[in-house]
């Protein structure tokens, strides 16, 4: 009798583990459309590793009962195409707040099969499993720790001995990011004062910009797509998205209607059972925020004079009840579909490659999915 409940059990749970894995999936895209074709594997088989890298250089601040460091650990993955033979572009992703350095993992494997090289590390106080609880505030030593990243990519590039050899494109390195990797993403690539000028396109996924005025961008001309959706719940859109073609020149807006903040991330797509999978997300991220709430530290960004403006933060999670969200899969889809063209149009070595990027991001994607609309901002 006890062998045949235990049996009963394992089955009830592989069960619900098919299910997770397969059930509640949304209708593929059509087979001839170029969105699907947009969305295939690329011709590499991915691999990964994992590895901790060290900044000696620069300190992690007290947190809490962690008493800090005086040296910041990144824990990092890297995704790479398998059998690469020449040098490929190097895109640097970065999580959102109380995320890791698996939430872009999905946007990560199909660059890699494509023939990019991508890394993601957990920073060291805005992740999960941060000593001492995920803390904000310390986004502003983030954009650093991308140039620290950058900086190990070229010393192997230019080591005989490391499987990196060679294999690191110099000319195309970029950076995308979620939420506050987003802000991250945006503060390494345009920031007046500290920006690595060997980033050459950058996207931020709903991250936020409402303290960022029209003089932050005003330094660096390089290619920037930001996604957003209007039923964020945590990121206003009008605040942070909406602004974009205007402040940024030759920018990408490309709104998603109907698209969850939460489901942006790699975790979001076990949430598509849920009518909206920020119920999860907005219970999580507020009671992170809740530590650091009463305390000022905007100023820590920059000055006026570079473009950081002195603006409150828009409320999050305010919207009540919160609307129907599209699948969480889905919604991954579609964010493939804007940015993996987004960096092709401008690091494919082959011209008619970008052309064709560029015409898929311009004129096919929004007529083919009935969810996006892209806007382009003036040269």
């Amino acid at each position: 009798m006890i062998k045949k409940i235990l049996l009963f059990i394992v089955f009830l749970v592989a069960a619900a583990l098919l299910y997770l894995q397969f059930g509640n999936k949304p209708e593929p895209l059509l087979a001839d459309s170029q969105s699907s074709q947009w969305l295939e594997k690329g011709l590499y088989d991915v691999d990964y590793f994992d590895i901790e890298l060290v900044d000696s250089t620069r300190p992690t601040q007290a947190n809490g009962e962690y008493k800090g460091s005086d040296e910041r650990r990144l824990n990092t993955r890297i995704w790479y195409p398998e059998g690469l033979a020449s040098s490929a572009p190097l895109l640097i992703y970065s999580h959102g707040f109380m995320s890791m350095r698996t939430g872009g993992s999905y946007l990560a494997e199909h660059f890699a099969s494509h023939g990019y090289i991508v890394a993601a590390m957990d920073y060291p106080l805005t992740h999960l499993g941060a000593p001492g609880g995920p803390l904000v505030k310390d986004v502003v030593n983030q954009p650093a720790d991308i140039s620290f990243l950058i900086d190990q990519f070229l010393s192997w590039d230019a080591d005989s001995g490391n499987q990196f050899f060679e294999k690191i494109d110099r000319k195309h390195i970029g950076v995308l990011g979620l939420s506050l990797g987003g802000m991250t993403s945006t503060l390494a690539a345009f920031h007046p004062e500290a920006a690595d000028l060997r980033i050459v396109a950058a996207v931020s996924i709903a991250g936020p910009v409402f303290m960022f005025g029209p003089h932050f961008y005003e330094s660096r001309d390089i290619p920037f797509m930001m996604i957003a959706s209007p039923i964020d719940a945590m990121i206003d859109y009008a605040a942070n998205g909406a602004n974009i073609p205007e402040f940024v020149k030759g920018s990408l807006l490309v709104t998603m209607e109907d698209a969850s903040h939460t489901a942006f991330a790699t975790p979001g797509k076990y949430f598509r059972w849920l009518d909206n999978a920020d119920m999860v997300g907005c219970s999580m991220v507020t009671r992170g925020l809740a530590k650091t709430e009463d305390e000022a530290w905007a100023a820590e960004l920059g000055t006026a004079e570079q473009g950081i403006l002195p603006v409150p933060q828009p409320a999050l999670c305010t919207l009540d009840p919160l609307p129907k969200a599209m699948n969480p899969i889905r919604q991954q889809w579609l964010t493939t579909l804007a940015v993996f063209p987004f960096f092709e149009s401008h690091f494919a070595l082959s011209e008619v490659r970008r052309r064709d990027a560029r015409d898929y991001l311009y004129k096919t994607f929004a007529t083919e999915i009935p969810e996006v609309s892209v806007q382009r901002a003036a040269k």
